[in-house]
């Protein structure tokens, strides 16, 4: 970007903020604009060079990793441009840009089969609910890779309608559709804190390693409340060891608290963790090395738990998460927390806007009950989801 062009963004910027509140009266539009003036100068160094260089040029495909995104206190009145859409109406997205592969990157095959060594693979949830967040998610990561053109997705949907809209969205991508059967699962879900957590496409990621096809040797599970800033393929290099699941951990986090009190009571079932040290892990990014997972049963080991929780009585309280923790926890490959700065989502209540955690970040991921289409859509965004809004399809195409 020019420095001519820089500038103009940053004038434009600096514009609508001097004029949005034309309507009001004259002394508090005054007040509001010395407020405003002053909160620019004080952010000027990390807001301008973070969202210009990061956010604000989403045309630009590589730029170095997102180091440069670091925690910020933005006042929430900075409101930025939303759409509003009544839930009745079908949602439309513009069509993406074409991302094309870096030269030093091997030549893609001719052939789309899914079977070729050189893909990563990447599985999405798709549905409607959380269709805005699964189209910005897969935009990030062709933002980011310098091989986009190698990447193929593998999206679990429950509605096969869908697949018109990703072809229109996004008409070079690679992808393929899985069915996942709702009633799969059905009779194995039990009631959580949250209802989303209780719908069944949540549960297709336990299922992998059937849906996918059995060359697909590696895959990477994406939730669709995240965008990632960073070349994927690193992600995908991620050596897992011996293990059959790699995550980010967070051992200072208070485990006992994912599992009931009568779980930890019964030591029939609390001598689940014997032997290993168990630490939490967020199961929306993962890498997941496929073989291992069919070869030792996982998919049925889940289940089992499930069945326990449906039929012996309350074991833990949030949908899909504690049967993975207590199948993987403590035989976790780690993996840097750079790849899922989460907790973003906080909740839907003015004021809980979260914070990033200390470090350089490759993923943010809006885990929690507030997604950012639905706060920007409200004019009540958080800070960070600023840092989401580029990614956004959602819209028509200008005419």
């Amino acid at each position: 970007m020019t420095k001519r062009g820089l500038c103009f963004l940053l004038f434009s910027l600096l514009t609508r903020l001097s004029d949005s509140n034309k309507s009001r009266k004259t002394t508090r539009r005054r007040s509001i604009r010395r407020s405003r003036m002053l909160l620019i100068a004080k952010i000027s160094g990390f807001f301008f060079a973070a969202m210009v260089i990061v956010v604000l040029s989403p045309s630009f495909q590589s730029f170095p990793p997102a180091e440069a995104i670091r925690s910020s206190h933005i006042d929430p009145f900075l409101r930025f441009p939303s759409h509003n859409r009544l839930s009745s109406e079908p949602l439309s997205f513009r069509r993406s840009p074409l991302f094309n592969n870096a030269d030093d990157c091997a030549a893609p095959s001719s052939s789309l089969s899914v079977c070729d060594p050189s893909l990563v693979h990447i599985a999405i949830t798709l549905d409607a609910d959380y269709l805005r967040g699964s189209i910005a998610a897969v935009h990030s990561v062709l933002q980011h890779s310098r091989c986009p053109e190698s990447v193929f997705f593998h999206f679990l949907v429950s509605d096969a309608g869908l697949e018109p809209l990703v072809r229109s969205t996004f008409p070079h991508l690679r992808f393929k559709f899985h069915f996942f059967d709702p009633n799969v699962v059905r009779g194995l879900i039990s009631s959580s804190v949250r209802q989303a957590l209780e719908q069944p496409l949540n549960y297709a990621r336990n299922y992998l390693a059937e849906l996918l096809e059995p060359c697909v040797r590696r895959v990477i599970y994406l939730d669709s409340d995240l965008i990632v800033v960073d070349d994927v393929l690193k992600l995908w290099n991620t050596s897992l060891g011996s293990r059959t699941l790699g995550a980010p951990e967070y051992c200072h986090a208070n485990f006992t608290k994912y599992f009931t009190d009568r779980f930890w009571s019964e030591p029939r079932l609390a001598s689940a963790f014997s032997g290993r040290r168990p630490c939490y892990f967020n199961t929306g990014v993962m890498v997941i090395d496929l073989d291992r997972w069919r070869r030792f049963g996982y998919t049925r080991r889940i289940e089992r738990w499930m069945e326990v929780q449906k039929t012996d009585g309350r074991i833990y309280e949030l949908g899909s998460l504690p049967p993975f923790l207590l199948v993987f926890a403590g035989h976790v490959a780690p993996i840097d927390h750079r790849w899922n700065q989460h907790g973003l989502g906080g909740d839907n209540v003015r004021g809980s806007c979260r914070d990033l955690h200390p470090g350089p970040v490759s993923l943010l991921h809006w885990s929690g009950s507030g997604k950012p289409w639905v706060r920007l859509d409200e004019n009540r965004p958080c800070p960070l989801d600023s840092l989401w809004a580029p990614y956004d399809l959602f819209g028509p195409s200008p005419q």
